[in-house]
């Protein structure tokens, strides 16, 4: 039996009733109907007109338009509205509010502004959310439950009261004594030093820069304390409902989205990246896909064609960029592409934020989109529910962990999540099927696993990832991989700590190599060095920790050494056979055009060795989404850019919409086409 998401692609929006009358809400279901639009999300705002003062609560409306939508075969992801405390929850009690890192409380009138942490807020949410699931859980036409709306999206940490007795609390937890944390962090630094858990401050304001294992910790605590919040809210509905739960995320948010999402049952995110930075789109559908491993994710928000707000707005889309952002999405694992919002919001702080109907009930220029990917999601429904996304066999580690530490120490402007985005589009411009995964995510079935961007390695991750390089997979580690420990500290053993010893190499300096005129030498190519850098000395087999002196597989080798600069001779990339696989250091970042081909030619180099064979010969712009059928493959090939290109098919095949046979060769797709061939 199929569960409530399953059966068919949804094709959705964001819908508002609290802001419109009955008669608009008529007008909106016959446009929906006309567009094709089969799920709208709701809800997720509303808390005031539920509970428009405390204890008067009342959510009869809701059910009432959760029918009148099932009646028009429209089904309902309902939300829960807790990103909008109502007004009697704020007024007079700051003691409610978040605080932000330089102690300014933030007053009511946006949204977000409850810090999550408050035992207070915690319990009127419950109250309310039960309500919602007691007389909505069991409707038909509802089909699933969103928690909140973008947890942290505009605020951070709180540095609230509440949020410094609980910090202090899982301080304790975690590090059990005083003394253990004063000896993991260092504290005799600038007379740091703790006597109790409770002397220990929020990293608010400060004449200079905040201990690193203050900071990094602190944010990891916020990160956990907010999954609480969220896994009491499922606790709450699934008394009361069994439809399945998720939340709508974003890698640009303050959160742990492997810890937020190990009770969620599918993964959903919003994103508004713009056309030309289409790259910054997809890598949300190979990270969702793998978020909740086997289940469809959804685009529960973009934009039907620009984004705004009252102090800005984006470029709208051009024609047919919509359309294949849905095929992209629905070929690469999606379940449901959802708009932001259905009408033009009328007031507020969105009002010049795209929409499919205007405020005053006219389609927009989203709503030609919208007809485009209704059309779409009919002629692929069929085939893609007959088939499922393959796993690839590249996988590359997307951390918040990770994210958090670069926060702390972001030394020129770094960020996690622009760096992986910036190394993820080198492996679509070569053709390369590619999983984002979690740090905790399985490596079986993979043959190549990078792990750039990821100051802290846990002991956890450093087993798994060795488990999979004897076996016969190939790591590649770097750049900015493995050099500070869980306390954000640096090794005392060894610049790398474990990983070094695992590499074979002794890291012989790190420093900024920007600037240094580094010019890198590897495969061939040669570019310049940039970005905060390792470069090692590779060692013998007897001084490789768990070698032996007959045991050459042991020994490290250097790939690319540096030329030049500070540190001429030093290698920058090493490699060391451990079992069957290889360990891959890449200790520096090349930079530039030139820097760009040399770290092309390593991905190829490794792909080919590690034997990587999903893969696609294809122009630049142009994606191919390859899925599994009953004895047999499709590709679903989406031309993203806007220029058209080819894809080079390698064996004739069958075009899955009209039944034509296909050549072999290259096939040509035009600006925004997609095509489906069956092998």
């Amino acid at each position: 039996m199929k569960g409530p998401l399953e059966g068919k692609l949804y094709h959705g929006a964001a819908l508002y009733p609290e802001l419109w009358d009955a008669d608009v809400l008529a007008e909106d279901i016959a446009l929906m109907k006309q567009a094709g639009i089969n799920v709208v999300r709701m809800g997720e705002f509303i808390w005031s007109r539920l509970e428009p003062e405390e204890n008067r609560i009342d959510v009869r409306f809701l059910a009432d338009i959760i029918q009148t939508l099932h009646e028009n075969g429209i089904d309902t992801i309902m939300c829960t509205p807790t990103a909008t405390p109502p007004i009697w929850l704020s007024h007079g009690h700051p003691e409610r509010l978040f605080v932000n890192e330089k102690g300014e409380t933030l007053g009511h009138g946006s949204r977000q502004h409850a810090c999550t942490n408050n035992a207070y807020f915690r319990g009127r949410s419950a109250i309310i959310i039960e309500r919602l699931a007691q007389e909505l859980g069991g409707l038909p036409g509802l089909i699933g439950w969103q928690l909140d709306n973008e947890f942290k999206a505009h605020v951070a940490e709180c540095m609230c009261a509440a949020c410094l007795q609980l910090w202090h609390s899982w301080l304790e937890q975690r590090y059990g004594t005083i003394e253990q944390l004063n000896e993991a962090w260092g504290t005799h630094i600038w007379s740091e030093y703790y006597n109790r858990f409770d002397q220990i401050p929020q990293p608010g304001a400060t004449p200079f820069l905040h201990h690193a294992s203050l900071q990094t910790m602190y944010r990891l605590f916020s990160m956990e304390k907010l999954a609480e919040f969220a896994e009491e809210q499922i606790a709450v509905i699934r008394r009361h409902s069994a439809l399945p739960i998720t939340h709508n995320n974003s890698i640009a948010f303050h959160v742990d989205i492997e810890r937020l999402f190990r009770q969620l049952d599918f993964g959903a995110y919003d994103t508004y990246a713009s056309s030309a930075n289409w790259p910054a789109y997809l890598i949300n559908c190979d990270l969702w896909r793998n978020v909740k491993r086997g289940k469809p994710f959804w685009v529960m928000e973009t934009s039907a064609s620009y984004s705004g707000s009252l102090e800005s707005y984006a470029t709208p889309h051009p024609a047919g960029y919509v359309r294949v952002e849905a095929v992209a999405a629905y070929a690469l694992g999606a379940g449901g592409f959802c708009y932001w919002p259905w009408r033009q919001q009328r007031a507020g702080s969105e009002q010049p934020h795209g929409s499919v109907v205007s405020a005053w009930g006219k389609k927009t220029i989203g709503y030609a989109n919208v007809v485009q990917v209704e059309q779409a999601r009919r002629e692929l429904e069929e085939i893609l529910l007959a088939t499922s996304p393959m796993q690839a066999q590249l996988a590359m580690t997307y951390s918040d962990r990770a994210k958090a530490y670069l926060r702390t120490e972001p030394l020129r402007k770094l960020n996690h999540r622009g760096l992986v985005t910036d190394f993820y589009a080198r492996l679509v411009a070569l053709g390369i099927h590619r999983d984002l995964i979690t740090e905790g995510s399985e490596l079986g079935g993979y043959k190549l696993l990078l792990t750039p961007f990821v100051p802290f390695l846990s002991p956890d991750y450093l087993d798994r990832a060795i488990a999979f390089v004897r076996e016969g997979g190939i790591w590649i580690v770097g750049p900015l991989t493995g050099g500070r420990t869980e306390h954000h500290t640096w090794h005392t053993d060894a610049a790398l700590g474990k990983l070094e010893k695992l590499a074979g190499v002794e890291t012989t300096f790190v420093y900024p190599i920007d600037g240094t005129d580094a010019i890198g030498q590897a495969f061939g190519l040669h570019a310049p060095l940039g970005m905060w850098s390792s470069v090692f000395e590779p060692l013998g087999g007897n001084d490789i920790a768990g070698a032996s002196a007959s045991d050459s597989d042991h020994r490290a080798t250097a790939i690319g050494c540096v030329h030049s600069g500070l540190t001429p001779g030093a290698a920058f990339i090493t490699e060391r056979r451990i079992g069957q696989g290889k360990l891959v250091m890449l200790g520096s970042m090349p930079q530039g055009d030139d820097g760009d081909t040399l770290l092309r030619r390593m991905l190829l180099h490794y792909a080919d060795e590690a034997g990587v064979t999903l893969r696609f010969e294809a122009t630049e712009g142009t994606i191919v989404a390859p899925r599994q059928g009953d004895g047999y493959v499709i590709w679903v090939i989406i031309n993203m850019d806007g220029a058209g290109g080819h894809v080079t098919l390698p064996q004739e095949g069958i075009d899955a919409l009209s039944g034509a046979a296909v050549p072999a060769g290259p096939l040509t797709v035009g600006r925004y086409e997609y095509r489906v061939v069956r092998f």
